[in-house]
Formats: C-alpha cells, sequence, structure tokens
C-alpha cells in the first residue's frame, strides 16, 4: 500500500471526511483491522480563506507547493489535495514534487462519463464556478459540456460554503435554496450535477436533486484507494 499524502484543513469538516473515506474504502478491501497509511498536512483556513479573498493565489501557490514538498519529504507516495478550488494550483504542485498528484475533477469526470452522461451543472465556490481551472479540465480532457448557476444563484451557493458549511452549520434554509439552485441547473439542460466543493456533500443529498449527484470528496478519496493500492 502507498502511503497518501493529503493537502487539507480547506476546511477541516471536509478533510475528516477524508480521512474516514480512505480508512473505510482501505478495511472494506483488505479487512477488518486494515487501515490506510496517510499523512495529513492541515492548514489553518482562516489564512487560505483571507489570501482566496484577496486574489493572492501566487501567495496560495507558494504554500500549496511548500505542503506536497513537506509531504513529499515526509515519505507521501500519493498527493491529494482535499479541496476542489485549491485545484487551481494543481499544475503548479505537480512540477514541485516527484510523487503524483490525483486530481479531483479526473475520477469525477470519467464517472460521469461512464454513467453516459455529458452536460453537467457544477456547484462549488465562485472561484471554482466562474474560473476556468476547473470547468476547462472538465471540458478540454474530459468533453464535458459544464453549465454553472446564474450570477445570483452562484453567490448564493457561495456564501452558504463559506458561512455556514466550512464552520460545519448544516442550515435546513439553504439545502432549499440549494434544492432550487440545482433544479435550474436541470432545467437548463444538467443531466447531472457536479458538488465540485468537498463541502457541499455535507449538506446535498441524492434526493435532493433530480438527477444524479456527483461528490467530488467521495470520489477522490475513493481514487485514491485505488491508486494506493495498486502500488
Amino acid at each position: 500500500m502507498r502511503t497518501i499524502g493529503l493537502i487539507g484543513g480547506m476546511s477541516w469538516e471536509s478533510s475528516a471526511e477524508y480521512y474516514r473515506i480512505l480508512n473505510q474504502g482501505v478495511r472494506d478491501r483488505l479487512g477488518p483491522t486494515a487501515s490506510a497509511r496517510c499523512l495529513l498536512w492541515s492548514f489553518n483556513f482562516a489564512e487560505i480563506e483571507e489570501l482566496q479573498h484577496w486574489g493572492d493565489w501566487d501567495a496560495l501557490t507558494a504554500r500549496m507547493t511548500d505542503a506536497a514538498q513537506r509531504l513529499e519529504g515526509a515519505g507521501a507516495e500519493v498527493l491529494v489535495i482535499c479541496t476542489n478550488t485549491m485545484h487551481r494550483m494543481a499544475s503548479a504542485v505537480q512540477e514541485a514534487v516527484a510523487v503524483p498528484l490525483l486530481h479531483i475533477a479526473d475520477p469525477t469526470a470519467e464517472r460521469i462519463k461512464a454513467a453516459g452522461f455529458r452536460t453537467v451543472g457544477l456547484l462549488g465556490t465562485a472561484f471554482t464556478m466562474e474560473q476556468d481551472f476547473y470547468k476547462g479540465r472538465l471540458a478540454e480532457r474530459h468533453g464535458l459540456n459544464v453549465i454553472v448557476p446564474s450570477e445570483a444563484d452562484r453567490a448564493t451557493v457561495h456564501r452558504v460554503i463559506y458561512e455556514e458549511l466550512v464552520a460545519g452549520k448544516v442550515v435546513p434554509a439553504s439545502r432549499e435554496a440549494y434544492r432550487g439552485i440545482i433544479a435550474r441547473l436541470v432545467d437548463a439542460g444538467a443531466e447531472a450535477v457536479i458538488l465540485g466543493c468537498t463541502e457541499i456533500m455535507l449538506l446535498v443529498r441524492p434526493e435532493d436533486s433530480a438527477v444524479p449527484i456527483f461528490d467530488t470528496t467521495m470520489l477522490h478519496a475513493e481514487a485514491a484507494i485505488e491508486m494506493a493500492l495498486a502500488g
């Protein structure tokens, strides 16, 4: 089993889910006493969030590459960034280390294509929904047509993530708001919906959507298990 290096703490709410999924998955595959070999670098998300909203992506890239190098130096053989948004600097992180980085969009897209879908709705932070680093990879590498919510709906999705979900708050009114946003994506042609922020899985359930939802947290962690066990 290869050692998985987790770049986490963005937020720790979803990083805890990664840890749970990895260990449960390894136990299911290898037996009741088995668990994942992993290392975790956990950021203070308050510092990361501040830099995100200042738009200081250079400083964020420096922190991410430093974390990756520290994990590699500690023995990580596979790297996982436990957040969709910070895949904005995935290429820089991969260039900074010799071990492979498992990009969160790839196992998600592969599962979507295997299910026969080509047009997907994307929920995430404003950075993920509006910038091209994520949508572009889905389109150019995987041939998916990506639909994002309206400007007002994007603002709601982003607000709920940063004001509620990263603090572990699950608010019923926000679930209702997300249901409406998902319904509007479906009306716009989405055949499936990507939960493109690792905290959204804390709020949105399969029954909240008329079309299949693809949880990036679960799919990313499951792909990391397969990668680790293949080594």
